[in-house]
């Protein structure tokens, strides 16, 4: 079967051809990064419009790299949600109007879903079973993963998840937007022991076995020791914005004594959810699962302890409309695709969607 894949959930456009028996044919990825940097975060109504001039060119043009007509796709999946709801509304507008044109399916998918399943697409896969961690925006999450639909939560951000926080620190470092690889590149230049910043709930998770996560408290460290470090650096001097209160070194330090606080707390409790579901294979995914420098750690781990690490492909990380495509094969294969024709097509999108509600 050939499916269409759209992704209209926040600021990146991806559409992609998937097919069931010759795996991913195309996919193309416009991001609006450039146009939300000035504003330091996701403008909601830009990024709505934004995906109403991108949608269809960019349908098309996969269409004719593969040389497929519309005829030949046999269903189409969508981003329901979670998202921002205009920007959902974009995808599951034109998906379903595609699909009442042609008479196919139409198949909400869950964007969480998505990046869960995005390492399957790698040359080589983990195998079902396997625990999950998920570091996508705002979502900060840990699964056990028994198959397609089978989801058991065992932890997840109680606040603010690793990516919010990278971003809020970045802008806090007077770096741009989105935080988490501006951030990242500059702790490459810094002392990750140069300063010591709490690890929220370590020490709970080893007496109560609690595998949630928390990171506003972290965020709340890192202001406070860039006040302290102003105040060390500044003399006397006019107040100005952080990022010119502090030298370069300081900056880069803070950086990546950040980074580390985070990558330590992310290892860990993927550590003890393998110990606590008896499981050997770990999959990341999301935007925070690029981070080279958690990478490391848990390439590191694995070959210690004995385990299996997958990540998605590098291009994969981030939103992109292959996982939703890729996502929408799976579930027609395991019969639990959610086809809107069989309601007339009528659609909604869900800007709030717990991944749990998915498990069949």
């Amino acid at each position: 079967m050939l499916i269409l894949g759209i992704e209209t959930s926040c600021d990146e456009t991806g559409i992609a051809l998937y097919d069931s028996g010759r795996g991913l044919l195309a996919h193309a990825l416009h991001t609006q990064m450039a146009m939300h940097e000035e504003y330091g975060g996701v403008v909601p109504e830009l990024a709505s419009r934004d995906h109403i001039r991108r949608v269809l060119p960019l349908v098309r043009e996969v269409m004719q790299r593969v040389g497929a007509g519309m005829q030949d796709i046999d269903a189409v999946a969508y981003t329901q949600g979670p998202g921002l709801a205009g920007a959902l509304l974009v995808g599951t507008s034109v998906a379903n109007a595609l699909a009442f044109t042609l008479g196919i399916p139409a198949i909400g998918i869950h964007h969480l879903e998505g990046h869960l399943l995005s390492p399957l697409l790698a040359s080589n896969p983990p195998a079902f079973p396997f625990v999950a961690l998920l570091v996508s925006g705002g979502h900060t999450q840990l699964m056990r993963v028994g198959a397609v639909g089978e989801y058991e939560l065992l932890g997840e951000t109680l606040d603010d998840a690793a990516g919010e926080a990278f971003d809020k620190t970045a802008h806090l470092l007077g770096l741009g937007y989105p935080g988490e690889p501006a951030l990242a590149q500059l702790a490459g230049q810094g002392r990750a022991d140069r300063h010591k910043l709490p690890r929220p709930m370590l020490e709970q998770m080893h007496k109560t076995g609690n595998l949630d996560f928390s990171f506003s408290g972290l965020k709340t460290a890192v202001l406070l020791l860039v006040r302290q470090s102003q105040g060390k650096e500044l003399q006397g001097q006019k107040r100005q914005a952080p990022e010119t209160q502090l030298t370069a070194a300081a900056r880069a330090d803070i950086a990546a004594s950040f980074q580390k606080a985070i990558v330590d707390v992310l290892v860990a409790k993927s550590l003890y959810a393998l110990e606590q579901t008896d499981l050997k294979q770990l999959v990341v995914a999301g935007g925070v699962g690029a981070n080279r420098r958690l990478r490391e750690r848990l390439d590191r781990e694995a070959k210690e302890r004995g385990f299996s690490v997958f990540y998605p492909e590098f291009e994969f990380c981030t939103d992109n409309g292959a996982m939703i495509a890729f996502a929408g094969a799976l579930r027609l294969g395991a019969g639990l695709a959610t086809n809107s024709a069989e309601a007339g097509y009528a659609f909604g999108v869900k800007p709030r969607w717990d991944l749990s509600t998915m498990i069949s």
